[in-house]
Parts: structure tokens; sequence; C-alpha cells
């Protein structure tokens, strides 16, 4: 019986074994795409129209903020 025991707290002690290391995993592969997308960003802003880009896709948003608005307001579904 104690034999048992011992075993069946082994398999659960390499169970959370496993799991740490899986959500270990996770945490750098969340680090990882983190300083990626940092890095993709910086790159981008160095590009000579990314501050016209910005400004069209606010134009767009807002464009899009009043239509939905608007929609409300008719009470009209805006999807």
């Amino acid at each position: 019986m104690k034999g048992e025991k011992q075993s069946r707290v082994e398999v659960l002690e390499k169970k959370v074994d496993s799991l740490i290391r899986v959500a270990q995993q996770l945490l750098n592969e969340n680090t990882h795409l983190k300083e990626l997308s940092i890095g993709t960003l910086e790159t981008i802003k160095l590009m000579p129209s990314y501050a016209k880009a910005i400004k069209k896709l606010q134009d767009k948003t807002a464009e899009e903020l009043s239509k939905a608005t608007e929609a409300e307001a008719s009470g009209e579904d805006s999807k």
C-alpha cells in the first residue's frame, strides 16, 4: 500500500514538473513574440510613409466610428 502511494506521488510530481516546463516554455515564447513585435513596430516607424499611413488609419477609424454612432442613433445595426 505504501509503495503504491509513493509511486502515485512520484507520477504526480512528474506531471507537475512537466506542466511547469510547459508553462515556462509558453512564457519564453510570449517574451520572444513581444520582443519581435516591438522590433517590427520600430522598424516600421523608420519607414518614410509611416506618419502618412497612421494619419490614414486614424481618419478611417474616425469615419467608421462616426458611421457606427449614426447607425446606433437611427436604430440600425452597425454590422
